[in-house]
């Protein structure tokens, strides 16, 4: 994989020190390459320095990637740096004017125990969802934002009394599936949420053909889901952590009563169990955005060597 960033990218040495490869946009103009146009509406707090957990994943795929960070016009980004977000950032409207996103990010969010309506920026966050259904082939929500996606199929969450939080088994409920296919039977995953969606309420949905269900685990249900048409893929985990991330959230809540010690995890010495999942679910979900922007566009008659040409993945050809 080559992601596409700017030489002034603040994480670029990080970038560097875990070995992904990056070109400057001018010098991904000069190629024959098309890339993936990925993009990642970043809401967390603390979200300049959370970036590189969504870059680091998708930097493994063999695909050329071009990250289009944006942002949302009705918040206001306090826990970031003063200009990062008017200096890296665009609108949703801006990010799609001029050309295709080939799949979107929603990341998680500190509202999860707030009603949906309650939430400042529900509106647009609503909005851009149903436009991305209609337009992208497919949208990966992180935490709150796969709360997000049931709420919009009609399944809404509840708080729980104490946090999930830690790491914790998962079990892979639909190895057949394009997201999950490439996933173990039993996999690690962070969790670090106050809510969380009812198992009868899922079952439901599932029974009645509006999701499908591809992981559950005892403690935090059923974490990875998708809708019928598989337009919107959720993962209320944080696949996307690492181990340094989830160490600064246990030990930042360490005087917060309301807050458990993560469980499975050691924040003094902090291991990451999960490397394995979060790389084969992420790489699977960019192959699926792949795949459906191929199938599109060899169905419209147009190949994509004539739209700018997207190198294929070897393992696509097997």
């Amino acid at each position: 994989m080559t992601i596409i960033v700017r030489p002034d990218y603040h994480a670029l040495s990080v970038i560097e020190k875990n070995g992904i490869r990056w070109i400057p946009p001018e010098q991904a103009e000069r190629q024959d390459i098309r890339p993936l146009r990925i993009g990642i509406l970043n809401i967390m707090p603390l979200g300049e320095q959370y970036e590189f957990n969504i870059l680091h994943p998708l930097g493994l795929s063999v695909l050329q990637l071009e990250p289009v960070w944006i942002r949302l016009e009705s918040h206001h980004y306090k826990s970031w740096p003063e200009n990062h977000v008017e200096d890296v950032y665009v609108t949703y409207a801006e990010a799609i004017r001029e050309k295709h996103l080939d799949g979107l990010i929603l990341t998680g969010a500190p509202v999860e125990t707030f009603d949906f309506d309650e939430v400042h920026y529900w509106q647009e966050i609503s909005e851009i969802l149903q436009d991305a259904r209609n337009s992208i082939p497919s949208t990966l929500g992180l935490c709150w934002a796969g709360f997000a996606m049931a709420f919009l199929e009609g399944i809404d969450k509840f708080n729980y009394e104490r946090k999930l939080f830690g790491v914790f088994e998962l079990e892979n409920l639909d190895p057949a599936h394009p997201i999950t296919g490439e996933l173990d039977d039993v996999f690690w995953c962070p969790q670090s949420r106050h809510a969380g969606l009812a198992d009868d309420a899922m079952e439901s949905a599932r029974d009645a053909g509006i999701l499908k269900l591809l992981a559950y685990g005892k403690a935090p249900g059923y974490t990875i889901f998708s809708t019928s048409d598989d337009r919107f893929i959720a993962h209320t985990g944080h696949p996307e952590y690492n181990a340094t991330r989830l160490a600064f959230e246990a030990k930042r809540d360490l005087d917060n009563p309301e807050v458990k010690p993560p469980e499975n995890f050691d924040f003094d010495n902090p291991k990451n169990r999960w490397r394995s999942h979060r790389n084969n679910f992420f790489i699977q979900w960019l192959r699926y955005c792949y795949l459906s922007i191929s199938t599109r566009d060899m169905s419209n008659g147009e190949s994509l060597r004539n739209r700018g040409r997207i190198d294929p993945d070897p393992e696509m050809l097997e």
